[in-house]
């Protein structure tokens, strides 16, 4: 099962928001933020960093993807 960021993505866009005051208000590094761009995995202290700003819930900002959804993309 893989992860999704998109929704993480679609948020920023809703709150005006770039990656990089994400990085700065959130803390996290610039090697987290690449991570989240290729889907890859990250600390949950880094996600829970994010939510904090967001002000949202983990589930606001990523999903998991299915295998067999992953693999017909």
């Amino acid at each position: 099962m893989a992860i999704r960021y998109n929704k993480l993505w679609k948020k920023l866009i809703d709150e005006n928001m770039m990656k990089v005051d994400l990085r700065d208000q959130a803390g996290i590094t610039t090697n987290a933020l690449a991570k989240l761009g290729k889907n890859e995995h990250v600390s949950t202290q880094v996600l829970e960093k994010i939510c904090k700003v967001l002000h949202c819930e983990i589930q606001d900002i990523m999903e998991f993807v299915p295998d067999e959804e992953r693999e017909e993309k």
